[in-house]
């Protein structure tokens, strides 16, 4: 029998393999060499440079390369958009797996079609099947226009599964280009925001803000993240540039479990803790003087390492991310150094949201008190404060994980409930000596309840004062409260750290049962 010949048109697998090679490269270069020359020009990193700097070595996967878009319409047949604009796959920070999102400006603006927003919507689908974060890093001129309502449509799929998400497993974005319209919503809707000082996001553009409302506005003063952290308060975290964003966002990472099944990762730390003689006179005794509350959590978490989150936002209370003993914990303090430490509308937003994350994910609550109210005033009322400082209130009581209150100072009114107090579900509640826990200030409160006795007084001024004290003494302590056992220790304030490390370890295995139900109505 002859031997048949071998038609030409045959490749070896070593040719398959080199044409595999050659589309693989031309995929990965996305919108080539001069658009990539332009990104670095701008300040910023490619899609596949970001991955590359927030992931373990070598252990990013991609899913996805491959991707083409199917529309036909305005000229996009012929449109070659490599992996249609964004890096999808898994990798590993840390040694935990992540799956993640990367788009790719270089490639049409980074533009957002039905593909590209499927691509993202299965990473997140993903995430969920394996119990790993999501991050999401966004670089894109807003939805392709040329796809209609197919890109609107599939944006939805991916605010759809950032809600499936929620609460399941973190979700971070990164903004680190322009997020414009619609796009900016699932930012919005993860679990924290890390914005460049080189990106910015916005529902509506200048340009059209302008021809609606006459305004005229920059894109920086509209969207920068200085606006978008201290005004809007919609940003998290602000980073100089991509390589920081990227920094941040592996510490964040570090502080949180995988899922809400998990524990959050404890570090190493075998280190004894003693007592610090410094705490001791680290605040004013008197009331009325400012301190910054920040230094008493430097001294109390891990080697003074605390990530303060959204520290332009409703400065008057300080939230982030801290450890004792390797323990990450979430802490809230009132701070006395801006609005006397008083709770206002953004306060309580900004509180909440943070309590509702730390539940979510099983990060123990610790909150330092010194408050001396709810901010007065009509712009406060007519805004809300109510239904605000209600939040907190809510979040705090439907809160299962451990919850340690301490009183360092003031403790007034239904600021000092909203601040953990023993009834809304504090596990232990300590304080200072110099603690005041009262329905109000001793001033105020001695004009109530003595007020015809100053009236009748030969001496007003002096005999308020001896009033004063004599209310101070009675109420405005913190014995008074630990023999109504709404205080469970009254401790040096040398001591603290020693005796928040015990108590965090006292309860850990904390278990909490709830009354079964869909969910909560938290007054929004």
């Amino acid at each position: 029998m002859a031997k048949q010949a071998t038609s030409p048109k045959l490749k070896t697998m070593a040719d398959k393999v080199a044409v595999l090679r050659a589309k693989r490269a031309e995929v990965e270069l996305g919108g080539g060499h001069a658009r990539i020359d332009k990104q670095h020009a701008a300040g910023k990193m490619t899609a596949r440079e970001r991955i590359a700097g927030l992931v373990d070595k070598s252990s990013f996967q991609e899913i996805g390369l491959f991707a083409r878009h199917r529309q036909t319409y305005f000229g996009m047949a012929d449109k070659e958009m490599p992996a249609d604009g964004v890096v999808t796959g898994c990798a590993t920070i840390d040694g935990r797996l992540v799956h993640l999102a990367s788009q790719d400006f270089t490639v049409a603006g980074g533009a957002a079609g039905e593909v590209h927003s499927d691509k993202i919507a299965d990473m997140m689908r993903l995430s969920l099947k394996t119990g790993s974060p999501f991050v999401f890093i966004n670089d894109s001129g807003g939805a392709r226009v040329q796809e209609g309502i197919d890109s609107l449509a599939a944006y939805g799929r991916v605010f759809y599964n950032n809600v499936m998400l929620s609460g399941t497993v973190p979700q971070i974005s990164l903004i680190c280009g322009p997020c414009a319209g619609g796009a900016a919503y699932s930012p919005a809707l993860t679990d924290f925001i890390v914005q460049t000082l080189q990106a910015q996001m916005f529902i509506t553009g200048p340009q059209v803000i302008k021809q609606v409302t006459g305004e005229v506005v920059t894109a920086e003063e509209l969207g920068g993240p200085q606006s978008q952290m201290n005004k809007s308060g919609v940003v998290h975290l602000i980073a100089k540039n991509d390589e920081e964003a990227l920094q941040l966002c592996r510490r964040l990472l570090s502080f949180m479990p995988s899922n809400n099944l998990e524990d959050p990762p404890r570090m190493p730390y075998n280190l004894p803790i003693d007592s610090d003689a410094e705490m001791n006179g680290i605040i004013p005794i008197e009331n009325k003087l400012a301190y910054d509350v920040r230094g008493i959590i430097t001294r109390v978490v891990d080697y003074q390492d605390f990530l303060e989150i959204q520290t332009g936002f409703a400065p008057n209370l300080v939230i982030g991310f801290g450890r004792l003993q390797g323990r990450p914990v979430g802490i809230v303090a009132n701070q006395p150094n801006v609005l006397a430490g008083a709770l206002d509308i953004n306060a309580s937003d900004k509180a909440s949201r943070f309590i509702r994350f730390c539940n979510a994910f099983n990060i123990p609550l610790i909150t330092l008190v010194d408050v001396p109210g709810f901010l007065p005033g009509v712009e406060q009322e007519h805004g809300g404060i109510i239904r605000h400082g209600a939040k907190m209130l809510f979040a705090y009581s439907a809160s299962t994980v451990p919850k340690i209150t301490l009183v360092l100072r003031k403790a007034y009114g239904g600021a000092y409930l909203a601040m953990c107090g023993k009834d809304l579900g504090a596990d232990r509640v300590v304080a200072w000596p110099s603690a005041e826990i009262a329905v109000m200030g001793a001033e105020g409160a001695a004009e109530i309840v003595f007020r015809r006795e100053i009236d009748a007084a030969p001496d007003k001024a002096v005999r308020r004062k001896e009033l004063i004290t004599e209310y101070r003494e009675t109420f405005a302590t913190p014995y008074f409260s630990a023999g109504r056992r709404l205080v469970d220790d009254i401790i040096e304030p040398a001591e603290t750290r020693k005796y928040l490390a015990a108590a965090l370890e006292s309860l850990h295995a904390k278990r909490e049962l709830r009354p079964p139900k869909k969910h909560g109505l938290i007054p929004l």
